[in-house]
């Protein structure tokens, strides 16, 4: 019998009996690491670590030093919190629990609020379950089996989430004997990889996100392989919280968020208001140095003109809508449309490319309360937004010229930053030699620059594919700011033309892009960056006379 070949990254092939794991391979081949790893990516996908090698296979081996051992670290972190909660709170009602960023959390239906007590004796319960090592085994079972065991159980969450997946057959994971979830996985080994574990907080989030919903108890906590980088990791969050802006913005007088208003809708105080005035000014100058024009648009637009563009099938649900004289309206969540109008206004030549439009736009989306957060994440913003038209031809450059432009605002306040490319998402529209000409166009003009980059597939806005610029701030957090979106989809929805040198009449290539982008959340960045002390230039007060007694 022709045994199975494994091909292990940095570590050679061998060959392993039938129903032997990834595991068992690794030690096979002497594996240098082994005691680190907790899964194994086979021909680029994950998979559980004690999965059985299924034929000929190229395995590399994942901890938590990758991204995506982190994931399953923090995962297989929550399912084990879970498993707590349960023999602690039998009654409580699992939901979710997927890794974020930095940690995991996991969302509960409990009768009453959990208390920071609560969470000492459930960080308590996790390390027995910790100590115990228990093994995270896989099962797969039908669909309807799956149904029964969660109803049997009282689990009507999970219920629910079973029977929207189209498959007929479901992944379960059992935490030792007493605890299963429904989880595609994959999952670390066992419970005892998990070194050191702290519960974070506790806050409220709707079922899925809706406020029609249950309200639910999230848990956040976060776990690693050594209590000294857990110590590092809760210093770092210690001094983010010293830095919040929404605490600073308070004591510097900067702005506020009243309930009367509403969530998400930010009130500048003279202090704060001046800061982005600075700023705004700052833009604007920039922005003619660079032959821009500044435009402005209504906030109000008809709704015939969103359904034009594709923002009513794509992008509705972020919208709000008014009725005018018996006609609906929507409020521009993008300043692009006016521009595109300002455009079309008049014929136009390939003398006249490109044409570089800037504005401060405020727009307003309906973002859902569960992640508003402060002037990072509102309601109600201003963006620098421009929209360049252009000729196929003048394309690389004009995204050339815009990457300079951030590159030299970014230099400016001093903060590093790196590039990715998001890619065209599900829900899009135009054709796919517009999306492949605007993908080429994005990479070879970071490519010419020299600027290395990541492609995140299926992130890119719906019509078109977008480079993301994120900065690196005084503690090491990533933020989103500038934005450059390469579009053919809205020139041909808008039947944008210009006057080729032929006399024949062409499609204009169309960017949107953003510097700074929200212009609230920079300044929300700014603030936490600086922890409150803004360069001289930057600062609502500059100096003070103080009596001397």
């Amino acid at each position: 019998m022709v045994m199975p070949k494994v091909c292990i990254k940095g570590n050679g092939t061998v060959d392993v009996e039938e129903g032997a794991s990834y595991l068992d391979a690794l030690r096979k081949a002497g594996y240098g690491e082994l005691d680190q790893v907790l899964a194994v990516k086979v021909d680029g996908e994950l998979r559980d670590l004690t999965a059985p090698v299924n034929g000929d296979c190229e395995v590399e081996p994942v901890t938590f030093r990758d991204s995506e051992g982190r994931e399953v670290y923090w995962h297989s972190t929550a399912h084990i919190m879970a498993a707590a909660v349960k023999e602690l709170f039998p009654t409580a009602k699992v939901t979710i629990g997927p890794p974020v960023e930095t940690g995991f959390y996991y969302d509960f239906d409990y009768e009453r609020p959990f208390t920071p007590e609560d969470l000492e004796k459930i960080e308590a319960k996790m390390a027995e379950i910790i100590a115990r090592d228990e093994p995270f085994r896989r099962e797969e079972v039908s669909k309807d089996e799956a149904i029964r065991l969660f109803k049997e159980m009282g689990e009507n969450y999970k219920v629910e989430i079973i029977e929207e997946i189209p498959d007929d057959k479901v992944s379960l994971y059992h935490t030792g004997e007493a605890f299963v979830d429904l989880c595609r996985g994959p999952h670390i080994p066992s419970s005892g990889k998990v070194k050191a574990v702290k519960l974070l907080s506790v806050a409220g989030a709707y079922w899925r996100g809706d406020e029609r919903n249950p309200m639910l108890q999230r848990i956040y906590g976060v776990s690693y392989p050594s209590q000294e980088e857990l110590e590092d990791y809760l210093h770092f969050l210690e001094e983010a919280r010293r830095r919040d802006h929404r605490r600073l913005g308070k004591e510097l007088d900067l702005f506020s968020i009243r309930e009367e208003v509403g969530p998400g809708f930010i009130i500048y105080h003279p202090k704060g208001a001046l800061v982005r005035t600075i700023l705004e000014d700052f833009e604007k100058q920039e922005h003619l140095k660079r032959g821009y024009q500044i435009v402005m648009g209504p906030t109000l637009l008809k709704a015939e003109l969103w359904k034009k563009s594709g923002h009513w099938d794509h992008y509705r649900e972020m919208m709000y809508f008014t009725q005018v004289d018996e006609e609906l309206y929507g409020i521009k969540p993008m300043n692009c449309l006016a521009h595109i109008l300002i455009y079309k206004s008049r014929i136009r030549s390939y003398r006249d490319l490109p044409l570089r439009y800037f504005e401060l736009g405020t727009v307003h989306r309906h973002e859902k309360s569960g992640v508003l957060h402060g002037l990072l994440r509102a309601r109600a913003f201003t963006q620098d937004d421009a929209h360049i038209f252009c000729t196929p031809g003048q394309l690389k450059d004009e995204i050339k010229g815009v990457l300079n432009f951030i590159h030299d605002v970014m230099e400016m306040f001093g903060f590093p930053y790196e590039v990715e490319i998001s890619t065209r998402p599900e829900k899009s529209i135009g054709s796919d030699e517009m999306w492949e000409r605007a993908t080429s166009a994005l990479k070879e003009s970071l490519e010419e620059l020299g600027l290395p980059y990541e492609i995140c597939e299926g992130e890119g806005a719906f019509y078109g594919p977008k480079i993301d610029v994120k900065l690196t701030d005084a503690i090491g957090r990533k933020w989103q700011c500038g934005t450059v979106q390469c579009d053919f989809a809205l020139p041909e929805r808008f039947d944008l033309t210009y006057v080729d040198s032929d006399g024949e009449k062409k499609r204009p290539a169309m960017v949107h892009r953003v510097i700074l982008g929200s212009i609230d959340r920079f300044l929300g960045v700014l603030i936490e960056h600086y922890a409150g002390a803004f360069p001289l230039w930057l600062a609502p007060v500059q100096a003070r006379v103080m009596n001397i007694t």
